[in-house]
């Protein structure tokens, strides 16, 4: 985690909350006091070297839940949820894949197949929910620079289009995709592609989607480019998104 970037956005925006993904630190060292001192509560389901997550928010939560909550499933610390006010925020860092049948490929399916399952029950009870993080899935041509050289691969296969589609079939909207269209909109730029930012060659992989009455109460989602300019920056970006009270 790039810390001042963050502390420094957060100065700026003053959001209700911030999803973090892929901290790689255990909860005992995440950075509480330094965000706590800007008026923000953590939550966090940390782990060492590896993934991780959290959520920094200012308004209080009544609870927080962590995982699938099914013991059959490694603990990965990859989901943290939280209720706020009435409605979830769900934060999630979605498996990688590694490569096309790989083992790693396989359990990013497998993941996906078990999120929907994990988000039908809130569906079903009319729970309203925003799930965002990083999917590490760009689901249309739109999503990734050339997308005729990278249909196929791991972030740009069939597979996981047909899973993410079955996650928004519940009723999801893309919140991104409800302001913008076309190519030239990412999130993450290779650090081994020589100014793949200015040079417009990167992935829309990091989302933000609704259930059907919050997407009606957004009235924007935005990408800030500005952060991935800075010096030592994260091969990601921040993702925004605004709602009516």
């Amino acid at each position: 985690m790039r810390q001042q970037i963050v502390l420094d956005w957060l100065e700026f925006h003053q959001p209700d909350v911030l999803a973090l993904q892929e901290i790689k630190c255990e909860d005992d060292v995440f950075p509480r006091a330094e965000f706590e001192a800007m008026g923000y509560r953590c939550s966090v389901h940390g782990q060492k070297s590896y993934n991780g997550v959290a959520l920094l928010t200012k308004r209080p939560l009544v609870r927080v839940t962590t995982g699938f909550r099914d013991a059959a499933w490694p603990e990965d610390r990859r989901i943290i949820a939280a209720e706020m006010e009435g409605l979830w925020v769900i934060n999630t860092y979605v498996p990688n894949g590694s490569k096309v049948g790989s083992d790693k490929w396989t359990y990013k399916l497998s993941w996906l197949e078990k999120f929907a399952d994990y988000l039908r029950p809130a569906v079903e009870r009319g729970i309203q929910f925003v799930w965002l993080g990083d999917i590490n899935i760009a689901p249309t041509p739109d999503d990734v620079f050339d997308s005729a050289r990278h249909l196929g691969g791991v972030g740009h296969h069939p597979d996981e289009f047909e899973r993410l589609d079955k996650i928004k079939a519940l009723g999801l909207t893309d919140l991104f995709r409800q302001f913008n269209e076309g190519p030239g909109h990412y999130t993450y730029w290779d650090f081994f592609i020589k100014n793949a930012l200015d040079r417009k060659l990167g992935w829309r992989i990091d989302h933000i989607y609704a259930t059907a009455e919050l997407a009606s109460r957004c009235t924007a989602c935005e990408i800030d480019y500005e952060p991935r300019r800075l010096e030592k920056p994260s091969d990601h970006t921040f993702v925004m998104a605004t709602f009516e009270d």
